[in-house]
This record gives structure tokens, C-alpha cells and sequence, in this order.
């Protein structure tokens, strides 16, 4: 039985070495596509953009700066709108449901990093997947830590730390969020 790759342990959700020159590759190719698209001219963003995330949606708009670690761990739907600033963290799948609207400087942030001071030191990292539904509102500055479920038609304040799951239908705001109405 071969052993895996940190690429493959890394999308497992299992602890993995980042600094593996796999994924420095990979990393440097979606830092070149970022360039490129937080420059161009609005006309030629769109291909951009599909060269550096895994799936497009119709009718999407992430206004730049846009920040991801590797681009393609990123699936986005039709008709979604992201503001200024948004940062995409993708060590671990990152799914944005159609019509979801992202207010500026949001961070889906899906890398872990061990609480052992001695593990953490040998570098090694963890990632989970963040998911966020259909119709979802995040506003401005909201932080989506990894393993979150955001669910459809749901809200999360501004400045909002989302740390669990938000069920679909539900208003969450605070730090750490907390659903405070159902819709």
C-alpha cells in the first residue's frame, strides 16, 4: 500500500505538512492567478476566476482583492456576490450556494492547527470544509471557522465568529455566533 500524499491527507481532513512542495507548487500557481485577477479589468475576471477556483456559478462577482490559499478546494454557485476583500482559506473544500451575498472582508478560514505546543511546532496543519448554503447573507467582516455548516436562508451578522454550525432559516450574530431569531 503506497503512502498517501500530504495533498491527499490534507483533502482527507487528516494533519498534513504544508510546507510539502506539492502543495508550495500549488500555492504559488493560485498566488499568480490572485495577481492577475485583483488587477484585470472587470471584462477579463470571469475566466480568471474559473482558471483559479474549482467551480463557477453563472453571474458571479467577488470583488477584488480576493485571497485563497490553493483556489481550487472552491466551488461557488450562480449569482453570488462577494465584496471587497474576501479571504477563502482552502486546505479543506469551501461550497457557497447559489444567490448568497458575502459582505466585505469576510474570511472562510478552513485550516486547524494543533493546541499541542510540541506538535505545532514540527509545523504540521488540519483543515475542515465550510459549507454555506443558498440565499445565505453573511455581513461584513463575519469570520467562518472550519468544519461550519451554514445553512440556507440564513443570516450571520456583522463581526460575527461563526464557530458551529447555523441552521438554515436562523439570524446569528456575535462573537462566538450564537442564532438569536428564526426567519
Amino acid at each position: 500500500m503506497s503512502e498517501r500524499t500530504e495533498r491527499e491527507k490534507m483533502l482527507a481532513g487528516d494533519l498534513y505538512m504544508a510546507d510539502d512542495p506539492e502543495l508550495v507548487l500549488a500555492a504559488r500557481r493560485a498566488r499568480g492567478l490572485m495577481e492577475e485577477y485583483n488587477t484585470a479589468r472587470e471584462v477579463v475576471r470571469p475566466g480568471i476566476l474559473r482558471e483559479l477556483l474549482g467551480s463557477v456559478g453563472e453571474d458571479v462577482t467577488l470583488r477584488p482583492p480576493l485571497y485563497v490559499d490553493y483556489g481550487s478546494q472552491i466551488s461557488i454557485g450562480d449569482r453570488v456576490f462577494a465584496n471587497f476583500g474576501l479571504t477563502a482559506l482552502d486546505c479543506a473544500e469551501i461550497t457557497i450556494g447559489d444567490d448568497t451575498q458575502i459582505g466585505p472582508h469576510v474570511q472562510l478560514l478552513t485550516p486547524t492547527h494543533p493546541l499541542d505546543p510540541d506538535e505545532r511546532r514540527t509545523k504540521i496543519e488540519g483543515a475542515g470544509p465550510i459549507t454555506i448554503g443558498s440565499n445565505v447573507w453573511l455581513g461584513g467582516g463575519v469570520i467562518v471557522l472550519a468544519g461550519v455548516t451554514i445553512g440556507d436562508n440564513a443570516v450571520v451578522g456583522a463581526g460575527s465568529v461563526v464557530t458551529r454550525d447555523v441552521p438554515a432559516n436562523s439570524v446569528a450574530v456575535g462573537n462566538p455566533a450564537r442564532v438569536v431569531k428564526q426567519l
